[in-house]
């Protein structure tokens, strides 16, 4: 049968329609024949690419701004290993700030995720980084941010590390990503795309101690010096991303959560040789998180490229 040059060329129109009301949605096209078919996911958004490719696969709402919990704590962690001449075995001393920072004042409870720094010890730059990204302590970022910010009050270098922090995402190409605190804990401005949390994520994984860190289960290792001499002992450092137990391959990365976040993960894993780095955002409990990211890492895997 033969086709006028109209009908080919409407027949082309339709087809680039179809696509691009695929691509709208956020969901990617649907892979090959025999190939597995995309997940559906509860995430708001969600992404998956090969790092060492570029290549996406798989993509819900890829580039839509949404607030990322604790994930932030991947630039955090980023930023300080990107200091010139770091030095892991420096000593920060604990201030009344970051022990303060996580408690409710008007309750004495905790407020906020804990490392359980100890108020007035000193914790090697190396633990902090163990306590940032295990049990996601927002006071372990606040020691870092206060580090490695300039300035001459607390304020002003932590002012001064947030913007770090979104020096670094334009630097990346971050273009749908903004950061207002060092730690996750938003004053309303803190976003980050599927996407580009993932492009973060690989690019993070490529510095050998942030790998080391976000692929340990648990740490023990942590010495809080006492400013007398000796140690306080010290409970371990459980990493609250379950996939490390759970998936085969996974090596991170970092969960997140919130009243207006929801429920987050950062997510890698490799198999045969191929790594897949993938975000889910604004899940809608603890555990679907996990499961989805389950489901697209095998998706994922399942792809050739």
């Amino acid at each position: 049968m033969t086709y006028s040059h109209g009908v080919r060329v409407r027949r082309r129109t339709v087809v680039a329609a179809l696509a691009g009301a695929v691509l709208t949605t956020g969901v990617l096209a649907a892979a090959p024949a025999g190939a597995a078919t995309a997940p559906q996911v509860s995430a708001q958004g969600a992404y998956a690419l090969n790092p060492a490719t570029g290549k996406a696969l798989f993509g819900k709402a890829a580039d839509g701004r949404l607030r990322t919990g604790s994930t932030t704590k991947i630039m955090t962690a980023l930023v300080v290993l990107s200091q010139p001449h770091l030095d892991l075995d420096r000593k920060v001393q604990i201030k009344k700030e970051y022990t303060d920072y996580v408690i409710d004042p008007a309750t004495g409870a905790q407020r906020y995720s804990s490392a359980r720094l100890i108020l007035g010890d000193s914790m090697k730059v190396r633990d902090l980084l163990y306590g940032l990204l295990l049990p996601s302590g927002c006071d372990a970022a606040y020691a870092l941010a206060d580090t490695y910010g300039t300035g001459s009050t607390t304020a002003q270098r932590t002012t001064s590390f947030i913007a770090k922090m979104n020096a670094e995402a334009r630097e990346l190409g971050l273009t749908n990503t903004h950061f207002d605190s060092f730690d996750g804990i938003s004053n309303g401005n803190n976003y980050a795309s599927p996407r580009d949390l993932a492009k973060l994520a690989g690019t993070a994984l490529k510095n050998p101690t942030f790998k080391k860190v976000v692929g340990t289960k648990v740490y023990k290792d942590m010495q809080s010096y006492r400013p007398g001499g000796g140690t306080h002992a010290m409970e371990p450092w459980e990493n609250t991303n379950k996939l490390l137990s759970t998936y085969q391959g996974a090596i991170g990365v970092k969960t997140g959560s919130g009243p207006e976040a929801q429920f987050c993960l950062v997510f890698a894993a490799t198999r045969g040789g191929r790594t897949v780095v993938g975000t889910v955002l604004a899940d809608t409990s603890v555990d679907q998180r996990f499961q989805d990211a389950t489901k697209i890492l095998d998706y994922g895997f399942a792809q050739r490229g």
